[in-house]
């Protein structure tokens, strides 16, 4: 058993903020073929199956250490292509490459591959919105590429869900899953889509999600729903039907934990990766702000949202973000890293200082809420123990109390999604939602479909605020928030000298995502009950590298990843009820914001 050490020295200030904004990216990378053979969009079904039976044969997922770089990601024909004779299914990114540079798999199968288990499971998961129908034929092309020798990198050929709050340029909506934005056009692929496509990624699918983000409405059923969209249906947990899928992000985490993709891109303003991977079981890294552009991506607030890397291998995450980074604001002028695939190293554990937040091994204090949750907390503290054993020193540290700037952020968040999702809006052709009044008034005409399960109520209180940045309660609330968010933090890694801090499954997503730290979740283990047990790992300002190289070592030893059962059935969630109510009496915007439940968004 461990022994944990408690240390302290002087603390540490916080960080300048500082913010830069550029437009969307319209540039394009051509993908014709000969071959034109498309596939058919996948959609909502009526479906009301309550378990499955789980589809396709197992692949052992390869554990090679790419210190080599892309070479050895592009290496020919492995041993595991050989093995596996060309499936797919829990197979890595390095394995995928492998198998497509031996011949055994092609980048145009692999596709159809996906797509005929989002076919088969999507009925049951609602994870993902609607398809590409030109993924095929941009397979192919990359093929004939590949034939050539012409390779992008290590994201070439390799199929990406990506969250329907994520704009793409093509044939496919971006619509953060509100019926209000059906048929909308957006000015061009956001930035992060320009990077995958020129890295040779294929946009598979657009990932449900809980609609606009989980910034609508007080989702009175929670923790059910939080994942439901009018355009996507209700996304459902891949290992329990009957547990949470968490959210916003949870498409993009049920898609990845079900192999119905390689890997997927979700986005966080609070808990929105690093919730929904704790939940399937996966790996979600919620990046640095600033390490990833949000151009094109429908915001809350530009001062937390960030998208990031969710995927079945802590290798899968490190290269996805590799292909993510477009660093602005005040990750510009840094030295980033350009292979993240370099801190997969065993032994990155040894020596280290690892913090164990010791508020939140309290689950009561800032738990999920979910009966049977607490659980995790003895998940966290063995994986704790593993980490000792692989060498490294735990120490019981304190980030602080996350009420005392809990509301401050809620109530920022509300000034600033008034503002700027008015500015992204602005940016649409063929549409007439300009103003967030305009997305309330629709939700009010359009009541039965999209107020069924919750209302808008966070709509209405941003609604309400003044929509002044330079409003002085805005800044006392964002202020306060930001600079004692990162207080806790950094204070804690330097008076204990610590290199990471940890805190167990659904808890302390909130001052990581204030203060615009890193934060990666990681699977622990499967309780008895089938339900996966997640662990946060977090640090300070870009430092990606490390957490990357501290959960690869913890994923080698605990080997915490399985393929989802489908356990359980489907819990129906009532209606609400809202359409005979309306309309409401105005909310009225007092100064002070408080969310009944969070880490959501």
């Amino acid at each position: 058993m461990r022994q944990v050490r408690q240390a302290s020295r002087p603390n540490a200030g916080p960080l300048p903020a500082s913010k830069s904004r550029t437009g969307f990216v319209r540039e394009e990378i051509s993908m014709k073929t000969n071959d034109t053979e498309n596939c058919d969009g996948t959609n909502e079904s009526n479906s009301h199956l309550t378990r499955r039976a789980f589809l396709a044969t197992t692949a052992a997922s390869s554990a090679a250490v790419l210190t080599g770089g892309l070479a050895s990601l592009l290496r020919p024909a492995s041993a595991f292509a050989k093995k596996t004779s060309g499936s797919f299914v829990e197979a890595s990114i390095p394995d995928l490459q492998a198998l497509m540079a031996s011949g055994a798999l092609s980048s145009k199968d692999l596709v159809k591959g996906y797509l005929d288990r989002i076919a088969s499971l999507n009925p049951l998961l609602h994870a993902v919105i609607e398809t590409n129908p030109n993924a095929v034929s941009i397979a192919a092309h990359l093929d004939n590429e590949r034939r050539k020798g012409q390779l992008r990198g290590p994201l070439h050929g390799i199929p990406i869900l990506v969250k329907d709050n994520i704009a793409t340029d093509d044939n496919m909506q971006t619509t953060a899953g509100s019926l209000a934005l059906v048929n909308s056009r957006v000015p061009g692929d956001a930035v992060i889509i320009n990077r995958l496509r020129a890295a040779g990624a294929i946009i598979l699918g657009k990932a449900n999600l809980g609609e606009w983000a989980n910034f609508r409405g007080n989702i009175n059923v929670f923790p059910l729903a939080v994942g439901w969209s009018a355009r996507g249906g209700n996304t459902i947990n891949a290992y329990d039907l009957s547990y949470t899928s968490w959210g916003s992000s949870s498409g993009s985490g049920a898609g990845a934990a079900a192999n119905l993709c390689s890997v997927a891109v979700g986005t966080e303003t609070d808990g929105s990766i690093t919730g929904p991977s704790a939940v399937e079981n996966i790996f979600g890294l919620k990046p640095t702000l600033g390490l990833v552009s949000q151009d094109g991506i429908i915001p809350i607030c530009h001062q937390q949202d960030t998208a990031g890397p969710m995927g079945r291998s802590v290798t899968d995450v490190a290269i996805l973000l590799g292909g993510l980074q477009s660093p602005f604001g005040e990750a510009i002028g840094h030295t980033l890293p350009n292979n993240y695939t370099q801190f997969l190293q065993r032994g990155a554990l040894d020596g280290a200082r690892i913090g164990r937040d010791v508020r939140y091994f309290d689950y009561s204090y800032y738990g999920s809420g979910i009966p049977g949750d607490e659980e995790t907390v003895a998940f966290a503290e063995h994986a704790l123990d593993v980490m000792q054993s692989l060498g490294a020193e735990i120490v019981d540290t304190d980030t602080g109390d996350v009420f005392a700037y809990a509301d401050d952020e809620f109530t920022a968040l509300l000034f600033e999604f008034k503002v700027q999702i008015a500015e992204y809006l602005a940016t649409l052709t063929h549409s007439n939602m300009h103003t967030l009044a305009d997305l309330i008034a629709f939700n009010i005409a359009h009541c039965p479909e999209e107020l069924v399960y919750y209302g808008q109520e966070v709509f209405e209180a941003a609604e309400a605020t003044s929509g002044d940045l330079t409003d002085p309660v805005y800044l006392a609330a964002r202020t306060h928030a930001r600079n004692t968010a990162r207080a806790g933090i950094d204070n804690a890694l330097a008076a204990d000298n610590l290199d990471a801090i940890v805190a167990p499954h659904l808890t302390n997503s909130t001052g990581p995502a204030v203060a615009g730290y890193p934060n990666f979740s990681m699977p622990v283990g499967v309780r008895a009950s089938g339900r996966p047990a997640g662990m946060l790992v977090y640090s300070t300002f870009l430092h990606e590298p490390q957490l990357i190289g501290f959960a690869y070592d913890l994923e080698q030893e605990l080997k915490a990843r399985v393929q989802p059962q489908f356990l359980g059935s489907i819990i129906p969630v009532p209606n609400a009820g809202l359409c005979e109510d309306l309309p409401k009496k105005p909310h009225v915007f007092t100064g002070k914001a408080h969310l009944p439940h969070g880490r959501i968004f």
